[in-house]
């Protein structure tokens, strides 16, 4: 069965907070928690909630620019905020806050406990809810993300381990941009992203053609999807290509972000998954993790507007699934609309796209791994 560790927040992370108009919501995190603490999740053999600790600048400036960084900090501090129109804050996707660096370390230092766990041996998988800020570049915060805490993860993973391979995998509806770009020139990094196509949504990028920079060629993996794709081609795309790239990269370990806006009724986006897509989702990621990753598993959070009512249920049912406890997930929340009114057959299209990834990225992955 294994462990699982459950990080909590802290207080300071409940700092990172945009205002009461701005879509990303807290108290989806805490939902989180909510809906976990009255499965018993947290309260089953092998799990346990962990107390996370803040990041230090060091930590975060191994993904990002010490300019990008310097100038939150001096925000912070009173410097005039049009500094950092030219590092993406100040903007309607990223307004400033008070104690907006603090709050940011806090949210990747909750990452950085989720991977400790992991790689000190204390639990198998780790879930840090209130994580998965995937967006953030090098030097510039980009669609409601400041730091990068599943990049700040992954650098903590490499450091202690610089013989590993870590295997990215992005659900969330926006491409995992972020991520992808700040180790696109890495080969001990393996980003798989599924989103919502960039012609059609936020950041406007994710093509089959982003394989990887000049030293890493084949280790960027992406499906643009188009609009109302459904259960049935997402899920497909997804056990065509998982497992397949894992076999090929042979990972040490699994980072996901399980951002929910996928969901059909998430209000700034349009993909068309119901909520009977997610266990299947969560299985196929836990034997993945299993069978090419020894078991190790850490997960963040991520995007997702519908916060009283998607996001919880389906951050909790992927929490759940770590615990190897799918089935105390109340019936109910599955109940959903039917895939077929809310959704497009799209086949044709996506097996084009798994098919022009797995021939651009197979081949590579298997020479990297000789």
């Amino acid at each position: 069965m294994g462990t699982v560790s459950l990080v909590e927040i802290g207080d300071v992370g409940r700092l990172y907070d945009f205002g009461s108009s701005h879509p990303l919501r807290p108290e989806r995190v805490l939902l989180t928690y909510d809906n976990i603490h009255e499965l018993g999740l947290d309260d089953r053999p092998g799990v346990s909630r962990i107390p996370t600790r803040v990041a230090t600048d060091a930590e975060v400036l191994a993904a990002h620019d010490h300019d990008f960084v310097d100038a939150v900090k001096a925000i912070d501090a009173g410097a005039d905020a049009r500094m950092g129109f030219e590092f993406g804050l100040g903007t309607g996707d990223n307004p400033i806050f008070p104690n907006m660096h603090d709050a940011s370390l806090a949210v990747c230092g909750a990452s950085l406990t989720a991977v400790e766990a992991v790689l000190d041996g204390s639990a198998d998988r780790s879930f840090n809810p209130a994580g998965g800020l995937h967006h953030a570049r090098r030097r510039e915060a980009s669609g409601f993300c400041i730091y990068n805490d599943p990049a700040v993860a992954i650098a903590r993973a490499l450091a202690v381990h610089p013989e590993w391979r870590v295997m990215y995998l992005d659900v969330d509806v926006h491409h995992g941009d972020g991520v992808q770009w700040i180790f696109y020139d890495d080969p001990r990094v393996l980003t798989l992203s599924l989103h919502q196509s960039g012609r059609y949504l936020y950041p406007g990028t994710g093509f089959e053609d982003e394989t990887g920079g000049p030293n890493a060629r084949g280790t960027s993996a992406n499906i643009p999807l188009l609009p109302l794709t459904g259960n049935a081609d997402y899920l497909w795309a997804l056990e065509e290509v998982l497992p397949a790239l894992a076999a090929a990269f042979k990972p040490d370990l699994l980072v996901t972000q399980l951002g929910a806006d996928t969901h059909w009724n998430d209000p700034l986006a349009n993909l068309g998954l119901t909520m009977s897509a997610y266990p299947p989702m969560a299985h196929l990621i836990h034997e993945t993790a299993d069978e090419y990753c020894s078991g190790r598993w850490v997960a963040t959070g991520g995007g997702g507007y519908q916060f009283e009512t998607v996001v919880p249920k389906v951050w909790t049912i992927h929490f759940a699934e770590m615990c190897d406890a799918a089935d105390v997930i109340p019936a109910g929340w599955l109940e959903d609309r039917s895939p077929d009114e809310v959704s497009k057959p799209y086949r044709e299209s996506v097996a084009d796209s798994v098919d022009q990834v797995l021939n651009a990225c197979l081949p590579r992955l298997q020479a990297l791994a000789v």
